[in-house]
């Protein structure tokens, strides 16, 4: 059933601008305003959503903020290139070949752009409730974290903090302040911990301080949270992961076979 207009309208209480903002983000993100296509004029936004020009300039800083679009003062806006970016997790679950760095930087980068790294933290902790229900630990246990940050053209995008058994780890170069060489999917791999099965829970969040911050967000646009499990043989879990990158900028795509 349709809700009429008035009512929709009724029911959105955000500002205006707030508004047009979203419809256009839509269409930008769904490729009906493909990357380098203008968007209509000023005048047309005004007529389409009965606005007034400082309101339709609102809804476009907004845009401008989030890196969506880019304009200059008399010149048309432009949806900016390669902003809404598809990650594909299967790509890069398994372990690098020998000598070969992360999966995640390989494949990132094929998307155009430098793609690397950056080590944040690492160290025991306690975890949330539902990473440490994922790792099966007792109550208030502990697992290592290790949580980076990955950027692209030194733009944050995701910031992911995963989380290892203490009993698989300990003693090993995982839990050293560097970056392990191809990944912890290959170490894992190595200490006879061979990834079997990847499970994961995306869900659409507010951000938190930190990740607000670390990923260098423009406003409270959602984020989207993937709780990623990696069970090896015997259904054990040895990996729980928490990826969190912009919802606005980013989507994930899964492939399937039918059974």
């Amino acid at each position: 059933m349709t809700v009429p207009k008035t009512e929709v309208d009724s029911l959105d209480r955000r500002s205006l601008h707030e508004r047009i903002a979203a419809d256009l983000r839509d269409e930008i993100m769904s490729g009906d305003l493909p990357p380098g296509a203008n968007l209509p004029s000023t005048t047309q936004l005004k007529a389409r959503f009965d606005a007034s020009n400082a309101t339709v300039q609102k809804a476009l800083q907004l845009l401008k903020d989030e890196h969506l679009v880019i304009g200059r003062p008399g010149a048309a806006v432009t949806v900016r290139e390669h902003r809404q970016r598809t990650m594909r997790p299967a790509a890069y679950m398994a372990p690098s070949k020998a000598g070969e760095p992360y999966r995640w930087l390989t494949e990132a980068s094929k998307q155009g752009g430098q793609a690397r790294s950056k080590l944040i933290e690492v160290a025991e902790v306690a975890p949330a409730a539902d990473v440490s229900a994922a790792l099966r630990l007792p109550e208030g246990g502990m697992a290592l974290l290790r949580c980076q940050l990955l950027l692209i053209n030194d733009e944050p995008v995701e910031l992911v903090k995963s989380y290892y058994p203490l009993e698989i780890v300990r003693g090993t170069a995982m839990t050293e302040r560097r970056k392990i060489k191809g990944g912890t999917p290959t170490l894992l791999n190595d200490l006879g911990f061979p990834p079997r099965l990847s499970v994961d829970r995306v869900s659409a969040r507010i951000p938190t301080q930190e990740q607000y911050n670390a990923l260098r967000l423009p406003s409270d646009l959602p984020v989207l949270r993937t709780l990623r499990v990696v069970y090896s043989d015997n259904e054990r879990p040895i990996e729980a992961t928490v990826m969190v990158k912009a919802g606005h900028l980013y989507e994930m795509q899964y492939e399937f076979m039918p059974e």
